[in-house]
């Protein structure tokens, strides 16, 4: 079995200078320049982690590419990952793409909850998302925030609530409002729609469902 390392382990490891662990794994950023060279390098990625039977995210753009290495699961690392670090910040240097830390960040939202399990499956459900452990929702895809629900031990009228918009697709909107709805949620408005409709779930948070129908 494969021994699992912390997330100190990982960053106290030689040669991996590139990477930084954030919230949700360890990520590099490389600074390609180009579209082509981004492709040579996730091709160069690919067939590294074949060989080692892993799964990077990979997230490819014009000017870059973003990586990150996570194994599921208490400690988040294992040797595996230090090394297909290593070996994917090597295929930069061969390709001369230098890395780029401060290109790095993850976004996460908290909702405070008096009763978390009330409320969850409304986002999870508005969101498209799925639930890990017992505080935490993500995108299954790894392309936008995570969410954790902090649990309160009495209201806070004073504090702000936190408010989301869901941009989606204009025919999705209506499943996504149904399955909202189902999960514990109630529409406040739709004077918007089809450009926008108004949701809240069980204590009151507020998410507005979006489309550009009806925009410019």
């Amino acid at each position: 079995m494969t021994e699992r390392i912390t997330a100190q382990q990982f960053r106290d490891a030689d040669g991996v200078d590139d990477w930084r662990v954030l919230a949700h794994g360890a990520c590099a950023h490389f600074r390609t320049g180009s579209f082509a060279t981004g492709i040579t390098l996730v091709t160069a990625i690919g067939e590294r982690a074949a060989a080692a039977d892993l799964q990077p995210h990979i997230d490819l753009r014009e000017t870059g590419v973003t990586i990150r290495l996570m194994t599921y699961g208490s400690p988040p690392f294992t040797e595996h990952d230090i090394e297909l670090a290593r070996q994917i910040s090597a295929a930069a240097r061969e390709l001369d793409v230098p890395a780029d830390p401060a290109a790095l960040q993850d976004v996460d939202f908290t909702i405070d909850a008096l009763v978390g399990p009330d409320v969850m499956p409304f986002w999870r459900a508005v969101l498209g998302y799925q639930q890990f452990g017992d505080e935490d929702l993500f995108d299954p895809h790894m392309r936008w925030p995570s969410i954790w629900f902090q649990e309160m031990d009495a209201p806070r009228p004073q504090r702000n609530r936190i408010h989301v918009d869901v941009w989606v697709p204009h025919d999705q909107a209506e499943a996504r409002i149904a399955a909202a709805i189902a999960a514990g949620g109630r529409l406040v408005s739709d004077q918007n729609a089809p450009a926008g409709w108004t949701l809240v779930d069980a204590e009151g948070n507020e998410v507005d469902v979006a489309t550009w129908m009806g925009r410019d």
